[in-house]
């Protein structure tokens, strides 16, 4: 009989139908308890999970004492419980290396955006307050041989790092837990400490997953170091950013702008303070968000849930040591 998976996410017909061929599939719009009202009998028999998002916890895994793979279809998993994983030996297999180049044209395209004001202004032209030639009211700032700091040289930086040097002649700077070499080479990059890269950079860029260490890495006592011309952006995660010391560093021009893709709640309350502020440009998480990548991405998933209940977690796989 063909282990039986649980896909609580939409994926193109192609994939669905490759899951088909491997195994028994059951489809949930998520893994609320509204959503998965229905599959009582199904969750003690489930082998492998996919989709993305949810919370899974010890609560939810106890629901599912079969378990060996879960392949979520994204890149980030600090909404797994990674260690009640590996006491279950459930293989949690991720995505990568696909979304790279796209999230790291997301990210540049908030720099550019962000400095030049490009939200803002479009919506003073469609507001009809453009009677004039353009004076310093409606000015900008420079990205071009300007200096780049990024928090964190992995795929994403390294993509990003490739764009601002090779693209717009900038300067690299970058944090880590050692120096990058390949970036050093072929970026001339720099490795530093925090403190210098928010003092040098004139666009401070995030490309971190969210932990215990990264949680509020970027607070008051930071920004206030960041130079008062300078670009705030993020495309890594929420809540390695304090949004309530953000949001007076803006209301106060401690730093020019923000361009902001994750938010520490998302989808981002219409109440929150930073939808009111001009000098902020407010994505809806949209990092891998083209056609290309997303069914790249659900290929991915795909290949790796295949390969992880065929006992193949060698690559994708976020816990492979773990499970040796």
């Amino acid at each position: 009989m063909k282990p039986a998976v649980l896909l609580y996410k939409k994926i193109p017909a192609e994939q669905h139908e490759r899951l088909l061929q491997h195994f028994r599939v059951y489809t949930a719009d998520g893994l609320d308890a509204a959503s998965l009202s229905n599959l009582d009998e199904i969750l003690p028999v489930l082998d492998g999970i996919i989709g993305a998002g949810g919370k899974i916890d010890r609560e939810f895994l106890q629901q599912t004492p079969k378990l060996r793979a879960f392949s979520s279809i994204s890149v980030g998993y600090d909404n797994f419980d990674v260690t009640a994983l590996n006491e279950r030996r459930i293989a949690l297999m991720h995505t990568p290396s696909v979304l790279t180049e796209t999230v790291a044209d997301n990210i540049m395209g908030l720099v550019i955006a962000s400095a030049r004001r490009f939200v803002e202004l479009a919506d003073g032209v469609k507001a009809g307050e453009w009677q004039a030639s353009v004076g310093p009211a409606w000015f900008g700032v420079d990205v071009h041989h300007k200096t780049i700091g990024i928090l964190g040289m992995g795929r994403v930086g390294m993509a990003l790092a490739q764009r601002a040097h090779h693209g717009f002649g900038m300067s690299v700077l970058y944090t880590g837990r050692s120096p990058k070499p390949e970036a050093d080479h072929r970026f001339n990059a720099q490795h530093c400490e925090l403190e210098t890269l928010l003092t040098e950079s004139d666009f401070v860029c995030i490309t971190l997953p969210l932990s215990p260490e990264t949680y509020h890495l970027i607070g008051a006592a930071q920004l206030v170091k960041m130079k008062k011309t300078a670009v705030l952006v993020n495309g890594g995660r929420g809540d390695v950013i304090d949004e309530e010391a953000l949001i007076s560093a803006l209301e106060t021009r401690t730093i020019f702008a923000a361009g902001l893709d994750v938010f520490s709640k998302e989808p981002l309350p219409v109440s929150s303070k930073l939808l009111a502020l001009p000098n902020v440009i407010a994505l809806p998480h949209i990092g891998s968000a083209t056609q290309e990548t997303r069914n790249n991405m659900a290929t991915c998933a795909v290949d790796n849930l295949i390969a992880a209940l065929s006992g193949n977690i060698e690559e994708n796989c976020v816990n492979s040591r773990d499970l040796k």
